[in-house]
């Protein structure tokens, strides 16, 4: 019995199964490439879910993290440490609009922590428990908690846990008629993603953030950007919504935040900054001073100018390259997203078989995502370099060539 098959049989008999995990067991990583057990190698294409975004061993992030190890690894929040405050100050500072930040240990977290402030800024302005709403899109995803997986407007997600809590309404994304149908005086807050992940790889269309805007300073209502997948740095932009030109009242982020060690962060403007005051909200780990001091690290590699510069490079090198294999395959419909956050977009012929694909490509070698049965997604290490990025082509021409045969 190999290791693989001896580890897997483990999973099977201790994991609660809530995953689909490809049959492999990853053993180390480095840069944009991983090894598992058996000592084969994989070039990593999904970056952890879009977590890893300096890929494996940063040498920088190995030394802040092993260099607060030696130090101190939690104090709670009953203290101060210096790690996450200097991190608060640099993510206001990088944010251009924030002026607190909340701590904690997830994007479901961060995004629990907005919708429980913009409730509590709702009450704090006079408004009763029915005038609290919050909209959400349609394909959108915000977690797994009970708030959160009722924020995320994809029913696949809720089915089973219902009673679900109260006070959500979805319009469709991208849809300024649907939007404006749903807005009424009653709305609190709307959260959006400014790239769908989950829901396909769809970036806001040209105006509909600003829209959003407009409708939300006339009324009061706040805006929220979930910028957990598609900020810090990975649009090609610090943050997404940059693009745009358009500023939130608030803002989540995890995944690219700690590269790889569990942080999310909650940031406010000055508007609604001191909304969550002393005991209303709170966490035992969030702000632990190695998160934070992995983060410090995070922020300042991942908000430079030659990082961002590769992102835009690598975005239009894998779209050239992915092109190049629909003329080969004729699998792909389009290619959408912004920077390294992609995605290929299966032909009707192909529809609900991206999971097949995947499957192909981890024998190939190649670590890849989906968003949905009908889109492959692609969020490489923004630091990825070109040899890696053909070499991954390369193996997803195999997996496709496998695929298109079966």
């Amino acid at each position: 019995m190999s290791l693989t098959t001896d580890l897997i049989g483990i999973a099977k008999q201790s994991l609660v199964p809530v995953y689909r995990q490809r049959e492999l067991v990853l053993d180390r990583g480095r840069g944009s490439r991983v090894w598992d057990v058996e000592g084969r190698d994989y070039v990593d294409f999904a970056a952890g879910i879009a977590v890893s975004a300096l890929g494996h061993g940063d040498e920088d992030v190995l030394a802040a993290l092993k260099a607060q190890a030696d130090k101190l690894w939690h104090t709670s929040n009953i203290f101060y440490s210096e790690p996450p405050l200097r991190l608060a100050a640099e993510l206001t500072a990088a944010s251009g609009f924030a002026q607190r930040v909340f701590f904690c240990n997830s994007g479901a977290e961060a995004n629990e922590a907005a919708i429980k402030l913009a409730r509590r800024h709702a009450a704090q302005q006079g408004r009763p428990a029915d005038k609290r709403t919050i909209i959400t899109f349609r394909g959108s995803f915000h977690g797994r908690t009970l708030a959160t997986v009722t924020a995320t407007a994809q029913p696949k997600y809720q089915q089973g846990f219902e009673p679900l809590p109260g006070g959500f309404r979805y319009a469709d994304f991208n849809d300024p008629e649907s939007f404006d149908a749903n807005f009424g005086d009653d709305v609190a807050a709307v959260l959006i993603e400014p790239v769908q992940g989950e829901g396909g790889v769809l970036p806001a269309a040209p105006g509909f953030l600003e829209h959003i805007r407009e409708r939300c300073d006339a009324s009061g209502a706040l805006l929220i950007f979930d910028e957990i997948q598609s900020g810090m740095g990975r649009s090609g932009k610090v943050w997404a919504h940059q693009w745009d030109d358009v500023k939130p009242d608030v803002m989540t982020l995890a995944k690219g935040l700690g590269c790889g060690f569990p942080i999310g962060a909650m940031l406010a403007s000055e508007r609604v900054g001191n909304a969550l005051e002393f005991g209303s909200h709170g966490t035992t780990f969030g702000g632990n001073p190695l998160a934070a001091a992995v983060a410090r690290v995070a922020l300042r590699k991942l908000s430079d100018p030659e990082l961002l510069a590769n992102v835009e490079h690598q975005s239009l090198s894998l779209r050239a390259g992915l092109d190049a294999l629909d003329a080969r395959h004729g699998v792909f419909s389009q290619v959408r997203g912004r920077g390294l956050m992609l995605g290929a977009v299966l032909r009707p012929e192909f529809a609900g078989r991206a999971g097949e694909i995947l499957d192909h490509a981890a024998h190939n070698g190649l670590l890849l995502l989906q968003a949905g049965p009908d889109v492959l997604r692609f969020v490489p290490a923004l630091n990825i370099g070109q040899d890696d990025v053909t070499e991954g082509l390369h193996r997803l021409d195999d997996a496709l060539k496998a695929f298109v045969a079966a």
